[in-house]
């Protein structure tokens, strides 16, 4: 799906001190984001918090973004749980209209066998009105899902590509030799993304979007052009900050960004707590010097 194609963000939710959705610094982190030049919406996955958001808030939450959406772009939205015929459920009753795509993780807790997840996608893709993208991160659901299990799920109709937060190189470069030409392989580590679309990859959905838009803009031109040097130099702005958007669990890192550029508060639901000091003055420190190499 080449609307799909480039950056999804990874949106926040975020939350003011009493633990209610903040809309209004939502709607500035849409508008941010778009100006920046982001490609596409993800709403409501693992960095939108939607493990702890209530069905009835999450329905506001999609509403919210659909009406905000000054530059319509393309809207990803999280669908996904450990339990098969509750995501079932779940997709049945949620509105999807102007809905691009939904974004389903693997059975995680479960550990279900190869088979058992691509069970599980089959019936999610049957029953979806949306395409279906794959979410593969081994690190919260406790199980890779390989790349025979994609390939297999690549052929149904309905399955337009895989984020893949594996970190695997040699996985990725399996789904991108054997894959539907237009089944789109999506990194879900911000790190690899020019590496994934030096292979074929079709992006990424960016935690580091969120404050650094214009970065994952950058490197998607140069690479558009061919130019992976310059399209390297860009990521490379980013090295020292990433690892403490995960240091203390995302997206606790991503929130107390966020808070330093004045978009949003730094408010996490537990068991999740706001960024720790330390955390705090480091985040502060690369920000800095991102911002004195970025134009």
């Amino acid at each position: 799906m080449s609307k799909l194609y480039g950056t999804g963000v990874a949106l926040v939710t975020p939350f003011d001190k009493e633990d209610n959705v903040d809309y209004q610094s939502y709607k500035r982190l849409l508008s941010y984001t778009a100006k920046q030049g982001v490609d596409y919406y993800v709403v409501l996955g693992t960095t939108g918090e939607g493990s702890t958001i209530s069905l009835a808030d999450k329905a506001k939450i999609l509403d919210f973004t659909k009406e905000n959406n000054e530059d319509k772009l393309p809207i990803v939205y999280g669908i996904g749980v450990n339990d098969t015929n509750a995501t079932l459920k779940i997709t049945k009753e949620t509105d999807l209209s102007g809905v691009d795509a939904i974004l389903s993780v693997s059975p995680y807790y479960s550990k279900p066998s190869q088979e058992g997840i691509f069970q599980h996608y089959i019936k999610i893709a049957d029953a979806s009105p949306v395409p279906v993208i794959l979410y593969n991160v081994p690190g919260r659901t406790g199980s890779n899902m390989s790349a025979e299990t994609i390939l297999r799920l690549a052929e149904h109709e309905n399955i337009i590509g895989v984020k893949d937060a594996s970190g695997n190189m040699e996985q990725a470069l399996n789904i991108c030799k054997y894959k539907p030409e237009d089944f789109m392989l999506i990194s879900g580590d911000d790190m690899l993304t020019v590496p994934l679309y030096s292979i074929g990859g079709s992006g990424v959905i960016s935690v580091l979007a969120n404050a650094f838009s214009n970065i994952f803009h950058n490197i998607k031109v140069a690479v558009t052009e061919g130019d992976f040097s310059k399209a390297s130099k860009e990521a490379f702005k980013l090295l020292e900050i990433n690892p403490h958007m995960y240091s203390e669990s995302s997206p606790v890192g991503i929130k107390q960004l966020l808070a330093e550029l004045g978009i949003c508060e730094n408010y996490v639901r537990l068991p999740l707590v706001p960024a720790s000091e330390q955390l705090k003055e480091v985040i502060a420190k690369r920000l800095t010097e991102i911002q004195a190499v970025t134009v």
